[in-house]
């Protein structure tokens, strides 16, 4: 009997900003896996020329540095602080994100790539419109504290004290995200302990995925 094609793992990652959940997603791919990384995905949205011009008109020209590309974080502490700004960036970027995410993603499957790791930072606010949780075989939560995270956005980032606050006020809460994954893993010690962190999980996960495999 012919034998079946094993299936790939996918694996949703969720947490705070500045939590680690980069980090932890390519510890999660190991060098067989795959990351599908949101984020460097809109930086190439926001890098297309076509993209640039309608949102300086849209947000108008301070959005924009003095090479014509997008000025990211000015345009974050726009969008951030204004519903109506936010969604209007959404409509321009989160289309084509999306259908990069889901053609990155059905390329992996095709290419029979053992494990993939949605690195999506709106994974479960947006999943009305890219429907990727259902894709997920197990959903891992990156704990970290606080006053940590906000430390890494200070000095990683450059961003303001405070500002990792203000930006999640507008998104899911912690405490949700937390409930509704499958795993919860630490980052807020050494890269040994993250890393031990990430092969337990990899256990867990191993004995029991959200659906069967």
């Amino acid at each position: 009997m012919e034998s079946r094609p094993h299936r790939p793992l996918v694996l949703g990652v969720l947490g705070g900003i500045a939590s680690g959940k980069s980090a932890v997603a390519r510890l999660l791919a190991g060098a067989s896996g795959v990351v599908i990384d949101a984020d460097q995905i809109a930086r190439s949205v926001l890098s297309d020329g076509v993209t640039q011009a309608a949102l300086a008109s849209a947000f108008g020209p301070a959005i924009l540095h003095s090479d014509g590309s997008v000025d990211r974080e000015q345009l974050g502490r726009l969008v951030f602080g204004s519903a109506d700004a936010r969604s209007k960036l959404e409509s321009f970027t989160h289309p084509r994100i999306r259908a990069t995410i889901r053609g990155e993603l059905a390329a992996a499957r095709a290419r029979g790539v053992p494990c993939i790791v949605l690195d999506v930072p709106l994974l479960l606010e947006n999943d009305a419109q890219h429907r990727l949780v259902a894709e997920c075989d197990a959903l891992v939560f990156v704990d970290a504290d606080p006053s940590l995270r906000d430390g890494r956005a200070v000095s990683g980032r450059g961003w303001a004290s405070g500002e990792v606050a203000r930006r999640e006020r507008v998104q899911m809460s912690l405490a949700e995200k937390r409930a509704r994954a499958d795993h919860v893993l630490a980052n807020d010690g050494t890269r040994d302990e993250l890393e031990a962190a990430v092969a337990s999980t990899l256990r867990a996960i191993a004995g029991r995925s959200r659906r069967d495999r």
